[in-house]
């Protein structure tokens, strides 16, 4: 499992799911499970809370758990925000099943991206906002930090691709 973490529109999904399009040409299985659309199935039943965040990441990778015990890479992209969270997906998945990338975009790149959600968040409209009205705790032992702020798509999936090859997960 490839865990994409960072701030709202620090890039998760556009690095996930090109990076699912390059490993599936190159003739990998793998599939990505987007926090977005987790939250319109398996986890709408959920709030924002601290508590609620960290029963999304839970149900998540317990879903990359199947998928990767039914031979396939799952491209996980969830903000993520709390650093024992994902302590508890690697436990979940196994230390030699997970890998955590940090996307590194800073709060002020992330607002470029898109200004009105982030004007959404400090005005409260949007609440529990990570980075913003809630917490997002940095990665202390990523795999691989991608400042997406400052490299192209292409670069970026090319790092992980590279990681992947490194580490014996892709030839």
């Amino acid at each position: 499992t490839i865990w994409l973490t960072g701030l709202p529109r620090s890039g998760k999904s556009t690095v996930a799911y090109e990076l699912e399009r390059k490993l599936f040409e190159a003739g990998s299985n793998c599939c990505v499970l987007d926090g977005e659309n987790a939250r319109l199935g398996f986890s709408k039943d959920l709030g924002f809370s601290a508590d609620d965040r960290d029963e999304n990441i839970r149900r998540a990778a317990e879903v990359a758990s199947l998928l990767n015990d039914a031979g396939m890479i799952c491209i996980c992209a969830f903000v993520s925000p709390y650093q024992i969270s994902r302590r508890q997906t690697r436990e979940i998945l196994g230390a030699q099943r997970y890998m955590e990338v940090y996307l590194s975009a800073p709060v002020e790149a992330c607002r470029q991206r898109d200004a009105e959600l982030y004007a959404l968040a400090d005005s409260g409209e949007i609440s529990e906002f990570s980075g913003v009205t809630a917490p997002y705790e940095k990665p202390q032992t990523a795999d691989l930090t991608i400042p997406t702020h400052e490299i192209d798509l292409e670069e970026s999936t090319e790092r992980i691709i590279a990681l992947l090859r490194a580490k014996g997960i892709i030839g």
